[in-house]
Formats: structure tokens, sequence, C-alpha cells
């Protein structure tokens, strides 16, 4: 039997039964103990499944679909919030062209700015020219649990630049979905930021980790992790992480 058919008959018990012994498996497979035990190790590196003394368990991760208003999250997590905006501006030189993505992190950083920005953000647009800075705003559909503009005016608008960085919003980050978010139209818009940009940072707080939401905006590959904190050292493994002090 090939590898990949072991895997795919292993992660089908591991749905059923959410969490399997070597033994149950080499049964089940008909396989010797030394080989489920390398299979187990390879499918954990991947993060298909947590390796456990004796066997195997589902990642711990939870999936989502509702999300809070901007004015709600907004009293979330700030501290660690705070300290990820203020590293994720440390960032940022005189040369930068930067895209700035909408929620309440990257709120955060936006008021730690001044200069020429991109964003789909109207509060951080508002905030940013408040502060005297030159602000580019694309058109499209305005989201109001987000305040986000979405739709494909404004994805259009943002492939007509080239960032030198990006600093990305998501909702949820896990080994097996990469960066995540509730809306489909605000996934496309953040995905478009991404592929223009040089240089891509996701600003999650470490609440969100193993946490997977419907619309995929990129794999673990496709941006940075900039967190207070990283639970788990895997996501090591796929992208550069960095840790902020809240």
């Amino acid at each position: 039997m090939l590898a990949e058919e072991r895997f795919a008959l292993i992660l089908e018990q591991l749905n059923e039964q959410r969490t399997v012994t070597v033994q149950q498996l080499c049964e089940a497979l008909h396989t010797s103990e030394s080989t489920i035990r390398r299979d187990l190790t390879e499918l954990d590196r991947q993060g298909r499944l947590t390796k456990v003394h004796g066997g195997a368990t589902l990642p711990d991760s939870r999936f989502l679909a509702d999300e809070p208003t901007m004015e709600a999250k907004e009293t979330l997590a700030v501290a660690e919030k705070r300290s990820i905006a203020a590293v994720a501006a440390a960032l940022i030189t005189a040369e930068d062209f930067v895209f700035i993505d909408a929620g309440t992190t990257t709120l955060e950083l936006v008021r730690a700015l001044r200069s020429t920005y991109v964003t789909n953000g109207v509060a951080h647009a508002r905030l940013l020219a408040q502060k005297g800075c030159r602000v580019y705003l694309p058109g499209g559909l305005l989201r109001p649990q987000t305040e986000a503009i979405v739709g494909a005016p404004a994805v259009s608008s943002i492939q007509q630049y080239n960032f030198t960085k990006a600093f990305m919003g998501a909702n949820g980050v896990a080994l097996e979905a990469g960066f995540t978010t509730p809306d489909p139209e605000e996934a496309a818009v953040k995905a478009a930021a991404v592929r223009r940009a040089r240089e891509s940072w996701f600003l999650v707080d470490d609440a969100k980790f193993a946490k997977i939401y419907p619309a995929v905006i990129t794999d673990l590959h496709g941006g940075a992790i900039l967190t207070n904190r990283c639970p788990n050292p895997k996501y090591k493994q796929y992208t550069f992480v960095k840790e902020a002090e809240a």
C-alpha cells in the first residue's frame, strides 16, 4: 500500500473516531507498528493530525462562521493588539508603499502611522486622513460588520498597485487551513492585496490560532505572522513568525 493511501485511511479513521491508537491503525491497515509510527510522524509534521503517546488525535482547530461587529471586536485583546501594532509600525520605512487591511488590529497600526497608504477599511481611511496622511480608498461594496470595502471593484482597484508591504487581518489561522475569514468577498480583497505585495504580514493575536472560518485568504506560506504569542511552534515550520510582548 502506498504512503498516500495509508495517510488517507488514517485520516478517515480519525474523522470517524477523533482519536486512534497505533494498535488500532495496525489492525485496520494491516501494517506494521513501525510503519504506522512513521506515518503519524509525517502527518503530524504536515499539520493534518496531532501525534500523541500511543496514537493520534485530530488537530485542535475550531470551525467558526459568525463574526462580531467592529465595535465588539475593538474591546477584545486590546493590549495584545497594541503590542502587535507597535511592532508592525516599526517595520514600515519612508520608502514603503503600504496596503492596510480592514480590521481592529490593523486599526491600532493606523494610529501610529504618518505617510501614504492604501486601505479598504473606512475607519482606517478616516483616521489616516485626520492625521494628515495621504490615503487611497478603493471603490466597492461596504460590508457593515467590518466596515471594509469589498467586491469586484475593490479587487480590481487593488490589482492596479504594487505594494512593498501589506498588513493584513484574519479571523483565524490554522495549520491545515491557513489564514481564513467569514466572508468570501472580503477574503478575495485580502487575497488580492497579498498577491500584489512584496511582503505580507498577518497581524493576529493568540486567540485566533487554531480557528478556521469558511473563506480562505491564503495558506500559511502566503504571509508572515506577527502576533503577541504563537501558541504552537509548528507554525514556524510553514512561515516566519514574529512575536511581540503584550
